[in-house]
């Protein structure tokens, strides 16, 4: 998939995740993702990937203090 879709999230904050993505993932029947909160938006993947992705992304440091600027929003400050 190389395109972006817009999905509505219900006001109890439940969004579906896409057909071709749950099979791709082999979570026909449901299961755990990893979701990473980066501030500017959430990105989910399989479970497993979050730790690499964001290893790959920044050091420990980096995002611990990124998580730090975000002292201003509680909900993100918590991730």
């Amino acid at each position: 998939m190389r395109e972006i879709q817009e999905y509505l999230v219900s006001s109890s904050g439940q969004m579906s995740l896409p057909a071709a993505a749950r099979r791709r993932w082999h979570l026909e029947r449901g299961g755990p993702v990893d979701v990473l909160d980066l501030g500017f938006g959430v990105l989910a993947v399989p479970r497993g990937e979050g730790r690499r992705l964001l290893d790959d992304l920044l050091s420990r440091d980096e995002h611990a203090e990124r998580v730090r600027a975000l002292a201003d929003d509680p909900d993100l400050a918590t991730t």
